[in-house]
């Protein structure tokens, strides 16, 4: 926790001043029960007596340290709300702007929903921390010592009672914080498996109906539920020991107060205003222990929260980008020599020894069965991930020697699933170019064969997209990402299995329109497909098999070499029959 104080930077005087103002109003918490027992002793017989000052001085005292310590505490909750505010705005930011600078490589290591769950839940665990500590930190134990401190002044040998308690009571503290604190940070793993296990369920549901694996997914998520609860239970019932023990302690010691004390005014050695001083202070103390007590279970579950986000600021990216680099259009737009790659989780190679080069203006196809590698090598060209061997180079140069604003200049990527954001169809295709004009836009749109449909939908390019573009076909998705991608005007363009959902006829449309942006610009492309009939036409043809490269050429070269490029075209015409 101690790691994440940096985030209060900006607010060093709201936490000073917070916990400063709670000392206040703590001393004049602790004046009361003094003026309490001088009204009982002192001023009640005056009144008796006929003379009501002392009472009238008396009330107006306890009222005005009343007034004044509510002012001081709602001071100081402002000054903790305000810090505790900031510090998880801060936080929360620069947690997700780490997150951003993370490579494929570095996203693989966590999944979506632990990263939802480190940036939500655990911010805000660790923003009450804060809150908390600001307020409660220095009046818990000010309180406590100062209660132990007042009843000495009263009685020195009753004193001991107090101590005796908060001994007691400190004991169980430790021994409770060393029990749970390894248990919350269970809990919180757990609850990224739930919330895996529903983000996956609400967003493939029809996947689950279409397989009729309700049951199966219903019985998965009541595992995963009652490993959480079974987690909670167990930390639960370690950190509800802590107040009733306390209250136990300490109400114990305010019968042990009341009978020694009782003796003790009995025999003339103790007033009963003193008594009742003594009384007041025990409470304060046993107010003091359970908020204490609350803070230590709070801090407990932050810790717990900030070891997790901390392990997100311990991992950097791997990949360090480029001081910069110029392409040379002149140069092969994508050379790869002897280039194998392994996923951090793999103990085998998913591509091994790819040797390629593309120049610029040629169409390239990239054909394979499932797991054949084919994403990884295009991945590998956009560098989304740093290849394990060898070299890639695009347009003369390194590909790591580009910084990253260059090299998202270069490559136009459209992954194999269409993503698209809530909000119109222009403000989803400013993402390809934020200073992008309508009639860019429409002209990427009818590239990519997205014009018609678009211009046909209520309010056109102000049609609203609906989150993950629900209101839209497979193959609409599927266009207006490559439509994104042709507005920033990419060097290259990247379509990873992008057409799988496209009809054939607008399949071959879409090929033709980037046939003549290839003639009038030289824009190259990286086609991914499974279907033959896809690439089939590319100036160069990569056939993988198992990370490998099996067969290189065009249409007619490979029907004549490679035996895996023969049997998928085949069988899928015979399909297509």
């Amino acid at each position: 926790m101690f790691k994440l104080t940096r985030f209060l930077k900006g607010y060093r005087i709201k936490t000073v001043f917070g916990p400063f103002f709670k000392l206040i109003e703590a001393v004049f918490e602790l004046i009361t029960p003094l003026v309490v027992a001088w009204v009982i002793d002192t001023a009640i017989p005056m009144g008796q007596a006929g003379d009501y000052s002392g009472l009238i001085y008396g009330g107006l005292i306890i009222l005005g340290l009343g007034v004044l310590g509510l002012a001081f505490a709602l001071t100081a909750q402002f000054f903790a709300s305000r810090a505790s505010l900031g510090f998880g705005t801060n936080l929360r930011k620069e947690l997700y702007e780490h997150i951003n600078t993370f490579s494929y490589a570095e996203l693989d290591k966590f999944s979506t929903t632990s990263l939802i769950t480190r940036l939500t839940t655990d911010v805000n665990q660790a923003q009450q921390a804060v809150a908390m500590f600001i307020r409660l930190i220095l009046r818990a134990p000010f309180i406590t010592v100062g209660a132990i401190v007042m009843a000495m002044i009263v009685n020195l040998k009753l004193s001991l009672i107090f101590v005796i308690s908060a001994l007691i009571i400190g004991a169980a503290l430790w021994l409770i914080t060393s029990l749970s604190m390894p248990k919350y940070k269970e809990v919180q793993g757990r609850l990224d498996d739930v919330s895996r296990l529903t983000r996956e369920n609400l967003a493939g549901a029809r996947v689950v109906r279409a397989f009729g694996a309700e049951e199966r997914e219903k019985k998965n998520f009541d595992t995963a539920s009652e490993k959480l609860s079974s987690s909670s239970i167990k930390v639960g019932a370690i950190s509800a020991v802590l107040n009733p023990l306390t209250y136990a302690v300490l109400n114990l010691a305010v019968i042990a107060i009341l009978y020694f004390g009782g003796k003790t005014v009995y025999y003339g050695d103790l007033t009963q205003g003193k008594i009742i001083a003594l009384v007041n202070y025990m409470t304060q103390i046993l107010n003091a222990m359970v908020v204490f007590a609350n803070l230590l279970i709070t801090f407990t579950k932050a810790s717990a929260s900030a070891a997790r986000i901390n392990e997100v600021f311990a991992v950097t990216t791997s990949m360090k980008e480029g001081t910069g680099a110029t392409p040379d259009f002149n140069q092969p737009a994508v050379k790869m020599e002897n280039v194998s790659f392994r996923y951090a989780s793999s103990s085998v190679d998913s591509l091994e020894h790819i040797t390629l080069t593309a120049l610029k203006g040629q169409s390239v196809g990239v054909l394979g069965g499932t797991g054949s590698g084919k994403t990884t090598l295009v991945s590998l060209i956009s560098r989304l991930y740093d290849a394990t061997e060898g070299y890639v180079s695009i347009f003369g140069n390194d590909v790591k020697d580009y910084n990253n604003a260059e090299l998202r200049k270069i490559f136009g990527v459209v992954p194999q699933k269409a993503v698209l954001f809530n909000g119109t169809v222009r403000e989803n295709m400013l993402w390809g170019d934020q200073n992008a004009s309508d009639e860019d836009i429409l002209s990427a749109l009818e590239t990519a064969q997205a014009k018609d449909f678009v211009l046909e939908k209520k309010g056109g390019l102000d049609f609203v997209v609906e989150q993950d573009g629900k209101n839209l076909s497979g193959g609409q998705r599927q266009r207006l990402t490559i439509a994104r991608a042709l507005v920033a005007k990419p060097e290259i363009l990247i379509l990873d299995d992008s057409s799988s959902a496209l009809d054939f006829a607008t399949d071959a449309k879409l090929r033709k329109a980037l046939g003549v942006l290839r003639e009038e610009r030289g824009l190259t492309t990286v086609t991914v497909s499974q279907r033959a009939t896809s690439v089939m036409h590319c100036d160069i043809i990569v056939v993988l098999d198992d990370g490998k490269i099996v067969g290189t050429g065009t249409h007619d070269e490979l029907m004549e070499s490679s035996e895996v490029y023969r049997e998928i075209f085949r069988s899928q015409n015979k399909e297509d029959k």
